[in-house]
């Protein structure tokens, strides 16, 4: 088998339920897979009496012999167990003095004896990467690809004479992506999923249910090893088969064409879907148009047109390059080392001959491959390098890159003096000296992986609402930097490394988002608070702390994004399989609000990322701060650039383009709800993108007389006051029941004359500045317009007399039905209370639904019957029971009626960014 070996070792365990009966095994074979299984069935109580794997390697042990011989089991190091044909008789009188009651093969490359397979009780299995009996062989992972196999899979089997013929004890099989290579399929699937069965098979049959499946010959194909000699590819085929072989042949052997008169190997391939780049004409033999080389790589054209993009290039030389420099490729000139590099070449030096053992001297063109190197051999220099040299981020590919050690040093250098490295983010900050910390602010738009000015030079004023003075200017985006920002993300997301990205890779690169935001929490923070006024401890703790979970909650998605299989009428005499597959929708679009700059970005984009999408952010004009900073802290994650792209501007011009733009598949909006309706109507009219809303709400709490007071009194008080009543889950109306309502009133009013209201980076402070100017006008003359109406004001109402948009904590009573402030709502520090009956719960139930709002809702009762019938007949997305504004990520949420539809946070948000496709296999 051709395997290529993990960059990364992954520790995978077994259930630890405990099983009866256990064997004596001995384990035959090698790799970290082997240690693996060893080490699993080990935990899981079996007792290993002997390993039997490979002599060591230029003096360093196979993984599965370390293993072992750190636990103290026997092991047994054969160079072969058979000369001529023969058994070898003290190899297997060594292997029998051990009494094995299972021979267990994770993965042997050698021939063994069948009076070894069949000496004990129970026999041998053996572990193939293939669903047998197709692919039998060598190669099997290979052919799986270069057939084009729509699944891929794995065979524990029990032993026969090497042909991979014999009987089938479990099989497991998942399906191949489009762009899986070999290192794909094994770390996704064959290497977790085969160290698991493995160590399954073992127990099946120490309890006496392992099956003996007869393998057919119905399907079995015997393909051998595929070599260099044969690998060249055919151009003269459909795309999808080129890139077929290219994959099914990466890294080993290694498919390659003639260009140039020498023969060229062509590394990571993938299928190009949409525009293809701009590029420079490259005549390649027996290809039925020239290819291109492009900034992304060397573009091919099947004979149906269709192209695949290849990412690296090695010449007969053993070169590797990548493929956008061809044509620069003999550009490079040589560096002039000081004498510390020359030390530190020297050292490095030391570490190839250490490797390259059979070598006489390590010289300038001696050739890391062609001197016997593999692929083992890479991860050992690469980390022994590291190890000598903390600090420079080597890969396994920049070994493929530089094969001689002249070019290697070449290389390490440019990497130790920061040459090598992408064009470093520049960011032109607004720094402030606040919260006792220095705080930087981007404050141009991010478009591609650049922070830059709007394209028409164009900037406006973002304030402070603590005293209303300017936090700094900020880029105030046209439709041309939407156009281009999308156009960024549609090039990301078709061509760039985040459409080709393993779903895990992309889950450890939002983890690592997710640390940095909480790395810069207190940073964060300090920005949300002073752009949107949040308290700093409320938004250290929700707007930043929640946004954290989220993307660590999504990042955790990344991998586990299922379709299903569908049961379905078969069309006799053939039979159908039919299973779906969720994919991403491609370019997204994300409309933000002011209340939580941050976390509502979270809420959205960590959904939106997770199912594979890339998107165009714009936030709210007055609070564009935290989504330029988290754009900043993307780029150091790793995010591929054009990935992430924010524009700060206006709705009317920023927002109206991103709904109207047909290159956007999916718009997620968080706002009023007429503006939602106006935006739903331009996704239509546009190309009938996708859309989810979440608007305004009315959200009715409902406070009954069997209520722990002292609890619906403080989460009352939360329900409306919570973020100064910019929530927009906040409680819109009150109905307290009329035999408490005065008590109640009461006590509210001498809880909020003991709030601090004042500046929100002060750690006592329980209420700060409403977010901005207009939106404080906006709650003054809501509160005129309560008072017009005849509610009785009993507390508030008033702007408080001192710089800032600071408002009073408010609360009306006496509001009937009919009233505005009954029916709309303020979006802000108001509470307003209407009485009910005592015992009517039928008709607040009437009176709370009477709303064409359904975000939120609450009750307050001891009486579980009557807190379930209340949430049961509740129209609205959320029912909080005995509690308020209690949102987990895990859980989802949105509204319903004029609400909006569509949810955030939990796995229903991951649907609002996937699509799902239906596939049907005759066979």
């Amino acid at each position: 088998m051709l395997w290529t070996a993990s960059q990364v070792l992954r520790r995978f365990s077994t259930s630890s339920h405990y099983y009866q009966n256990k064997l004596k095994l001995a384990i035959i074979g090698q790799s970290l897979f082997g240690q693996e299984v060893y080490s699993n069935l080990r935990k899981q109580g079996h007792r290993v009496v002997g390993v039997f794997t490979v002599p060591d390697k230029d003096g360093k042990a196979d993984p599965l012999a370390v293993a072992a011989e750190k636990d103290g089991t026997p092991v047994f190091k054969f160079p072969r167990w058979r000369v001529k044909g023969k058994p070898i008789p003290e190899v297997v009188d060594a292997y029998k003095a051990v009494g094995a009651e299972l021979n267990v093969m994770p993965f042997c490359s050698q021939f063994i004896p069948m009076n070894i397979i069949d000496h004990p009780k129970h026999g041998s299995i053996i572990y193939h990467p293939s669903i047998l009996p197709l692919h039998r062989g060598a190669s099997a992972i290979n052919w799986t690809l270069i057939h084009g196999d729509k699944k891929a899979g794995f065979t524990v089997f029990w032993a026969d004479d090497g042909l991979d013929t014999g009987p089938i004890l479990l099989q497991r099989e998942c399906a191949v992506e489009p762009n899986d290579t070999v290192d794909t399929l094994y770390n996704r699937f064959l290497f977790p999923e085969g160290i698991k069965a493995m160590v399954e098979s073992v127990q099946l049959i120490a309890d006496g249910k392992a099956p003996r499946v007869p393998q057919t010959e119905e399907g079995a194909s015997y393909e051998g090893i595929q070599k260099k000699s044969n690998a060249k590819v055919n151009l003269a085929q459909p795309a999808e088969a080129i890139h077929n072989w290219i994959r099914g042949h990466d890294k080993v052997p290694g498919a390659w064409t003639v260009i140039d008169g020498q023969s060229v190997t062509l590394y990571g391939s993938s299928m190009l879907g949409g525009q293809v780049p701009a590029g420079q004409p490259l005549e390649i033999d027996g290809a039925s148009q020239p290819g291109l080389v492009t900034k992304n790589g060397l573009v091919l054209y099947g004979a149906d047109g269709k192209a695949l993009l290849v990412k690296n290039l090695q010449f007969e030389d053993g070169k590797m390059i990548p493929a956008s420099k061809y044509f620069s490729s003999g550009e490079s000139t040589s560096l002039d080392l000081t004498d510390d590099e020359k030390k530190m070449a020297e050292e490095i030096r030391s570490i190839w001959k250490g490797i390259l053992s059979n070598v006489p001297a390590i010289e300038d063109t001696t050739d890391f491959f062609k001197s016997g190197a593999a692929s083992m051999d890479v991860v050992r220099l690469v980390e022994e390098v590291k190890q000598k040299c903390a600090g420079v981020q080597l890969q396994n590919e920049d070994v493929y890159m530089a094969t001689t050690f002249q070019d290697f040093i070449q290389m390490f250098v440019r990497k130790l003096r920061g040459e090598d490295q992408e064009e470093e983010l520049v960011v032109d900050y607004a720094t402030k000296e606040v919260n006792n910390m220095t705080v930087k602010m981007p404050y141009q738009c991010f478009i591609n992986g650049k922070f830059e000015d709007a394209e028409n030079g164009k900037s406006y004023d973002t304030i402070n609402p603590t005293d209303g003075s300017v936090i700094c200017k900020v880029s105030y985006a046209s439709v041309g930097d939407v156009d281009r920002a999308v156009a960024a993300a549609k090039e990301a997301y078709e061509i760039g490394p985040w459409g080709r990205m393993n779903p895990r890779d992309r889950g450890s690169l939002l983890y690592r988002l997710a640390d940095l935001m909480e790395e810069h929490q207190e940073e964060l923070a300090t920005i949300e608070s002073i752009d949107s006024g949040a308290v700093y401890t409320l938004a250290l703790k929700t707007h930043v702390g929640m946004s954290i979970q989220t993307f660590r909650y999504f990042a955790g998605w990344c991998d586990k994004i299922q379709g299903k299989t569908i049961p379905i009428n078969q069309a006799r005499p053939n039979r159908n399989l039919t299973f779906t597959k969720k994919e991403p929708l491609g370019v997204c679009a994300i409309v933000i609000p002011w209340n939580y700059p941050l976390m509502m970005l979270a809420w959205k984009s960590a959904a939106c990322l997770a199912a594979g999408n890339t998107l165009v952010l714009k936030p709210a004009q007055v609070t564009p701060l935290t989504a330029l900073k988290f754009a900043e802290l993307s780029v150091k994650a790793g995010i591929p650039k054009g990935v992430i792209n924010i524009l700060p501007g206006s709705g009317g011009m920023v927002g109206q383009r991103l709904s109207d733009h047909p290159d956007i598949r999916k718009l997620g909006f968080t706002g009023s709800t007429p503006i939602g309706k106006q935006i739903m109507k331009s996704c239509a009219l546009s190309n009938l993108k996708k859309v989810s809303l979440e608007l305004g709400g009315k959200s009715p709490l409902i406070i009954f007389s069997d209520c722990d007071m002292d609890k619906a009194v403080r989460m009352g008080m939360s329900s409306v006051y919570f973020n100064k009543g910019e929530n927009c889950i906040a409680a819109g109306r009150l109905f307290v029941e009329e035999s408490i309502h005065d008590e109640y009133i009461s006590r509210v009013v001498e809880e909020i004359k003991k709030m601090k209201i004042g500046d929100p980076l002060d750690r006592s402070t329980d209420h700060g500045p409403q977010n901005h100017k207009a939106h404080l006008d906006k709650l003054l003359e809501y509160c005129d317009v309560g008072v017009k109406e005849g509610a009785t004001l009993v507390y508030g109402g008033r702007q408080v007399d001192r710089p800032g948009f600071f408002m009073e904590p408010t609360v009306f009573t006496d509001v009937e039905d009919h009233m505005f402030i009954a029916k709309e709502e303020s979006f802000g520090p108001v509470m307003v209370v209407s009485k009910f009956k005592d015992g009517d719960v039928d008709g607040v139930l009437q009176r709370a639904n009477d709303t064409e709002y359904g975000l939120a809702s609450g009750v307050f009762t001891r009486d579980i019957n009557k807190a379930m019938y209340v949430s049961e007949r509740l129209e609205a997305g959320t029912v909080f029971v005995n509690t308020y504004n209690k949102t987990d990520v895990a859980s989802p949420f949105g509204g319903f009626k004029q609400s909006g539809f569509g949810k955030d946070l939990g796995e229903d948000a991951l649907m609002e960014y996937l699509k799902t496709k239906a596939v049907t296999v005759e066979y």
